[in-house]
């Protein structure tokens, strides 16, 4: 009768980018990543190893987000792509299109751009 969160976000933190860090170029992580700062460029998990991001609301994003879960409270500006889970809080603004399996959105979210569905057969090759 219970059921357990599938979409259950890791709390582990490899990776964290501050409040006051800027960073400009494409940024290739494993596990966790946490953004609070800036980032100017695509954000993407390395090939083969399902990774998290979170974005803050004081982070933001100008490139494209790809990872298997995502959550984002922030601000970005570009494709978001998930193969497994995003979730969009209160404060989440997105300028791009959004490709997903899984949803969840908090009243508050904006989404300037399309929602795409991925479904559950899609190859990961398509991600």
């Amino acid at each position: 009768m219970f059921f357990k969160k599938a979409n259950k976000i890791d709390n582990r933190i490899d990776t964290l980018v501050g409040v006051d860090t800027r960073i400009e170029g494409d940024l290739h992580f494993n596990g966790g990543l946490r953004v609070d700062g800036a980032i100017r460029g695509d954000v993407s998990e390395q090939n083969g190893t399902p990774s998290t991001i979170i974005l803050s609301e004081h982070g933001s994003i100008e490139g494209a987000v790809n990872a298997a879960k995502i959550v984002l409270n922030g601000k970005v500006i570009g494709t978001v792509k998930s193969s497994h889970f995003i979730e969009l809080q209160t404060k989440a603004r997105i300028t791009g299109d959004l490709y997903y399996k899984s949803l969840e959105m908090h009243t508050g979210a904006v989404i300037e751009g399309k929602l795409v569905y991925l479904g559950d057969n899609m190859p990961e090759e398509t991600i």
